[in-house]
């Protein structure tokens, strides 16, 4: 072979080189659903991870829509992504025995647990299988817009009483438009289901066993309740929400709230910066207080994870998998980057950090400790996963719409409500 000859072939080998060793690069798939800031700053992680780690990620993400029905194919066709996204009901969905997802118990080698609560991990467990983790943990809250409550003469509640008295007094004074409180229909079923756990001592479903444990007459009070917040004038009917360009647009993008004719809200934690977003200049946002029954062992708040990452039982490398959700829920460098993109962090060292950097908004920071209160104290009861099982909340809400609608009796709805209810939880278990 001449000089020339080898010379070229040697330049062509070095210049392969990269490319293969760029291919045989280990590949894994990370799926998440969100908007635009979680997807920029969860790329931006990922591209750290694979620095550091000599892999390539292959990022699926999307909105909201269509990614529940994207991954029940894949998972069904045994082709989901190694990392997911998922909501904490979706265990119930697609991990009924645990067998679902891996054991992260098994990597427990990669995964920095003690950086969790014990009631963090167990929002994980299915049978004793540890399928996800937490990111967040987000729960209801009260928000109100203070100075609306100024200019209707009505101060904040903190009982029930004073909640359900707010309703008459903006009526009163503000007429028939303005209204104390807004929420979407799924709001007020969860808001009314507090006043009755607190009452009763029971949620509507069991947290240990496929059955409603609401008695007929805890789901009448339930059914009432809901009624009452209405005919009050405390929230705003599901019928005015449906002719103002649908029932589930958010509250920041009603102009009444806007304008501070709707002065709260009933939501999550984890929105508070979204309906602070559209307030008008001056009008101030304020944390509630959690109105509590005297002598209630509940306080009723519903609360779970913001959002979990689990690995799929197809994964082919989990331990790679494993340090890449650990890297993402318990890294500094990763905390700093991805911020309060999925709520503020779980693990105790990724929070520390945020702190440490400051800028995190006092609102939020507020509701995060009244909510830990509640858990800390044990008055946050874990919620029966079902109970947010996609078919049982479609049949929840199709009962409570009817209520809203005038279309059925108290009886009826309570009655469907315990029946129904049953029959179902023991079809999708």
């Amino acid at each position: 072979m001449s000089i020339n000859r080898r010379v070229v072939l040697a330049g062509v080998s070095a210049l392969a080189a990269p490319f293969v060793h760029a291919q045989e690069r280990p590949v894994l798939r990370f799926a998440w659903w969100g908007g635009a800031s979680r997807h920029q700053a969860t790329l931006a992680a990922l591209k750290v991870f694979e620095q550091r780690h000599g892999v390539k990620v292959k990022a699926e993400y999307m909105g909201f829509a269509g990614y529940l029905e994207r991954l029940t194919t894949q998972i069904a066709g045994r082709s989901e992504p190694d990392v997911m996204q998922i909501n904490w009901a979706w265990m119930a969905m697609f991990s009924k025995r645990g067998n679902g997802f891996i054991d992260l118990n098994t990597l427990s080698k990669e995964l920095a647990l003690d950086q969790f609560t014990e009631d963090d991990l167990a929002y994980g467990r299915v049978q004793g299988k540890l399928n996800a983790l937490p990111t967040s943990f987000s729960a209801r809250v009260f928000l109100w817009n203070q100075t609306a409550f100024g200019r209707a003469g009505v101060k904040l509640p903190e009982t029930w009483d004073e909640l359900f008295a707010t309703g008459p007094a903006f009526k009163a004074r503000l007429g028939d438009s303005a209204y104390p409180l807004d929420g979407e229909l799924y709001d007020m079923i969860l808001l009314s289901q507090s006043y009755v756990q607190q009452k009763h001592g029971t949620p509507f479903v069991d947290p240990a066993k496929p059955r409603v444990a609401m008695s007929p007459a805890a789901a009448l009070d339930w059914v009432q309740t809901y009624k009452r917040l209405i005919s009050s004038h405390v929230a705003t009917p599901l019928p005015l929400r449906a002719s103002l360009g649908g029932a589930e647009k958010p509250t920041e993008q009603q102009p009444d709230w806007v304008a501070g004719r709707w002065a709260g809200n009933y939501t999550w934690d984890s929105v508070i910066g979204l309906r602070s977003s559209t307030l008008q200049p001056g009008d101030r946002l304020a944390l509630g207080a959690f109105p509590t029954l005297p002598g209630s062992k509940e306080s009723g708040l519903f609360g779970r994870p913001t959002v979990m990452y689990t690995i799929g039982r197809n994964c082919k490398q989990p331990e790679l998998a494993a340090r890449l959700m650990n890297f993402l829920l318990t890294d500094p460098e990763a905390a700093r980057i991805l911020g309060r993109t999925r709520g503020l962090p779980s693990a105790k060292g990724a929070l520390a950090v945020l702190q440490a950097q400051g800028g995190l908004p006092p609102l939020e920071l507020a509701a995060h400790d009244q909510i830990q209160a509640q858990r800390d104290a044990g008055r946050l009861i874990r919620p029966a996963p079902l109970f947010e099982h996609a078919r049982f909340q479609k049949f929840m809400r199709e009962v409570f719409e009817t209520v809203a609608y005038n279309k059925t009796t108290d009886a009826d709805a309570a009655r469907r409500l315990v029946e129904e209810g049953n029959a179902l939880l023991l079809r999708i278990q």
